[in-house]
């Protein structure tokens, strides 16, 4: 038997309910930055770092810097990427192939309450930054 029928089987019809929604979304977002990777040159891993570590980050600290009318965040941000880029002499691959790697034990830490990967990457990926972006959409709609 394979490891996803004997996980699909050991299940609650409400983990079974959340892995239904869960993966094709998962698999949505993997597919398009697979698709990026590809169409640019970069790896998976690149990509995958660059859009949850500096651009969705970037927006969020642009809408903040624009709610509170100090921009402080965004050029933080970028100081933390410079540096994260020009640290030390490792390539940019390889520090996003680590950062990915550590990425990807966060997501597994959450095997303790009961999420495996997918819902877990879903969840912290998908589900949170969406909450983020309308709380801070609403707040600058509001702002008028």
């Amino acid at each position: 038997m394979s490891k996803l029928k004997a996980y699909w089987d050991s299940q609650s019809l409400f983990g079974k309910i959340v892995m239904a929604i869960a993966l094709p979304i998962f698999a949505i977002v993997a597919g398009i930055e697979h698709l990026i990777a590809r169409m640019t040159g970069a790896t998976y891993n690149e990509v995958n770092i660059i859009v949850y570590y500096l651009v969705i980050p970037l927006s969020w600290t642009l809408m903040l810097d624009y709610i509170t009318k100090m921009p402080f965040l965004t050029p933080l941000l970028t100081s933390a990427w410079i540096v994260f880029i020009w640290k030390d002499k490792m390539k940019f691959r390889n520090r996003c192939d680590w950062a990915f790697g550590k990425s990807v034990d966060f997501l597994l830490w959450f095997k303790k309450i009961g999420w495996n990967y997918i819902v877990s990457s879903v969840i912290i990926c998908v589900v949170i930054p969406v909450f983020v972006y309308i709380e801070l959409i609403y707040a600058i709609i509001n702002l008028n």
